[in-house]
């Protein structure tokens, strides 16, 4: 037998490349026998191409291929658009949040909805499905089927409660997309349109995953928009998986109880605007569990944490906030 040449093994790992590869393998795939020359060569071949770096040798004495990358070109490249994302709108004056003339949204981005159980994740994530219903959504995580992959009661509810949207076309079919979905999210994106997940699961103890699962996500959402839901402990300052859910969120909203029947809407990260929103704080009631009214913004007030001494701050009647205007 001719003996293994450099050529020969560069194609070979240009077939498998992001694998892991063992120096057994190689000579099992190229039926290299012990004793001839190209046993003990394909580890010369090897060492010379990590040198390459077409692999890189790992303390196992196994290779990684090493996945091959092309130069981007940048001048003469189309410049898409900002992204026309509606956000849901304030039923008291029929007007969409102003937040969002300030926010801006690109092909790619993921909004992080980080709220405390029961205080309004949903209520956004099915607001914001409603306003863009036209653009046919996708919907999924475990606030919408049920294990037996049917649309669970609740979402069910919040679908008849929110009777100013048109979730079917004329033949009747839904213009939205419910896939049951409540783990390995990436693999069921649909790549280029609104993907909203509520909420997606990380178990206890592993809550440093979400960056991983958020990147995997904006992978593999093209030019559509993530809209991402998770769980958040009460005060925290973001959801679970602390500094990790902002690695790869493009606008971290942040929700909170406010007078024991509002929500506290915190904007936390913002990675493009016309105007500064990180740290500014709004509030909103919720008729039936979806129907936004009363948004406002607030301001700190001037007490220490609803406190004057040992009262009860009368200003803002204990929440530490009051109206902005």
């Amino acid at each position: 037998m001719a003996e293994i040449t450099t050529v020969e093994v560069r194609e070979y790992l240009s077939k498998i490349q992001g694998q892991i590869i063992s120096l057994d393998k190689l000579r099992r795939e190229f039926n290299i026998l012990p004793g001839t020359r190209s046993f003990d060569l394909i580890r010369n071949i090897m060492f010379r191409l990590a040198e390459q770096k077409v692999v890189k040798s790992n303390s196992r004495g196994e290779f990684k291929v090493i996945t091959q990358v092309m130069p981007v070109k940048v001048f003469g490249r189309e410049r898409r658009p900002v992204v026309e994302l509606l956000f849901p709108r304030d039923f008291d004056t029929m007007l969409e949040m102003n937040i969002a003339e300030d926010i801006i949204i690109r092909e790619g981005d993921l909004i992080l909805i980080s709220g405390r159980s029961n205080y309004g994740k949903t209520a956004l994530c099915m607001n914001f499905c409603a306003e863009n219903i036209d653009k046919h959504p996708v919907l999924m995580g475990n606030e919408y089927t049920t294990i037996d992959q049917e649309p669970s009661p609740r979402f069910l509810n919040r679908i008849d409660n929110m009777n100013w949207v048109e979730w079917f076309d004329k033949s009747g079919e839904d213009k939205f997309l419910l896939l049951p979905v409540y783990d390995d999210y990436a693999e069921y994106i649909v790549r280029d349109k609104i993907n909203i997940i509520d909420w997606i699961n990380v178990a206890s103890g592993e809550y440093y995953l979400i960056s991983r699962i958020m990147e995997e996500i904006k992978r593999a959402i093209g030019r559509g928009i993530g809209i991402l839901a998770v769980q958040k402990a009460e005060g925290a300052a973001a959801g679970r998986g602390g500094q990790f859910t902002r690695d790869f969120a493009d606008l971290e909203i942040l929700l909170d109880e406010y007078t024991g029947y509002e929500v506290l809407m915190t904007i936390g990260k913002v990675k493009e605007f016309k105007k500064r929103l990180s740290g500014r704080h709004f509030a909103f009631g919720l008729s039936k569990g979806v129907k936004i009214f009363n948004f406002r913004e607030l301001k700190k007030c001037t007490c220490n944490k609803g406190w004057r001494g040992t009262k009860q701050c009368d200003d803002c009647n204990g929440t530490g906030y009051i109206n902005a205007e």
